[in-house]
């Protein structure tokens, strides 16, 4: 049986002059790249006396001070978005939430983007978002550090020839995720997985056979560590579907004013049992990822009912 064709739009096919203004990008790249200078110098001015003390109760006044100048930054960035773009957002109303507490976080992956509409969509509602990384990110300008400043875990990309040779790698990520949702511990945190593990693409779809019109195969490692580490901190799952409804935009597209509309849904889902996530539990990572399937046939009818023009309206902002 053939897998569903996906109905969105999944790769961009517009040119960013004719679907924005090359003017407006180059302003926006600039107040983005202005910003993130500003903020990471005050962040690696702090991340410096972190390393340089390297005990828990220096820790534990440190990583407050550390995720407020990231704040500062998110905050930055959504005014930048505010003055150059003309996108129009259609957001939930995210109400009860608390910035003291813990939540897990999980979402659909197409673009870059994604990950800007997530910090403006949370910013000063909750804890500061950590995303799990490649270890490739590590080395890119800047960035890297503050990823690196912030805790955020960096995760290996294993092969499946080079597992096949090798089963022991399999674990070296698990390790790494628990490690780093260990110091999660310290102040609260959302732990962010983009649990279809890479970025959308009528390829990736079609080579993975796909039973999703709209979405890759979800991927039960980085979320069952997350559980593992953190299970019963976490208040609730915050569950978003993020929805380009003109086609998804490259960084660059939307720099350029190229996204006229974003629209983000977002369900509160109880935190899935501990139990489901234990490593050395086939059944119980099973279940997880019979849960998480049913998790996404719901996105998946989501994103949908948003392109047919048969959802709801969420809030406009």
């Amino acid at each position: 049986m053939a897998a569903p064709r996906p109905l969105m739009s999944v790769a961009p096919a517009r040119d960013p002059q004719a679907s924005g203004s090359l003017a407006r990008g180059v302003l926006a790249l600039l107040l983005l790249v202005l910003n993130t200078l500003f903020w990471c110098s005050l962040l690696f001015a702090a991340a410096l006396v972190k390393l340089v003390l390297p005990f828990e109760a220096a820790r534990r006044r440190l990583d407050p001070l550390l995720n407020a100048i990231a704040t500062g930054w998110v905050s930055g960035n959504s005014a930048w978005m505010r003055l150059t773009q003309r996108t129009a957002w259609a957001l939930p109303a995210l109400e009860g939430l608390d910035r003291n507490s813990w939540y897990l976080v999980s979402c659909n992956h197409q673009s870059w983007v994604d990950i800007l509409v997530l910090q403006r969509v949370l910013n000063r509602k909750v804890p500061m978002l950590k995303f799990f990384l490649k270890r490739e990110l590590l080395y890119v300008p800047v960035m890297g550090l503050a990823w690196w400043a912030l805790d955020f875990p960096f995760m290996r990309r294993h092969s499946k020839a080079a597992l096949r040779r090798d089963p022991a790698l399999r674990s070296q990520d698990e390790a790494t995720a628990l490690k780093a949702c260990e110091k999660f511990r310290r102040v609260p945190t959302c732990v962010m997985n983009f649990v279809e593990g890479t970025r959308f693409t009528a390829k990736k779809h079609a080579v993975q056979a796909s039973p999703y019109r709209h979405l890759l195969k979800p991927k039960t490692g980085a979320l069952a560590s997350s559980l593992q580490a953190l299970g019963p901190q976490f208040s609730s799952m915050l569950d978003f579907t993020i929805v380009y409804p003109e086609g998804v935009p490259t960084f660059w597209q939307f720099l350029c004013g190229g996204t006229p509309r974003i629209v983000v849904r977002c369900t509160h889902r109880p935190v899935p049992s501990i139990t489901a996530a234990s490593g050395d539990d086939a059944s119980g990572r099973a279940a997880l990822a019979r849960w998480l399937a049913e998790v996404w046939e719901e996105k998946d009818r989501e994103i949908d009912a948003v392109l047919r023009g048969t959802a709801a309206p969420p809030r406009a902002a």
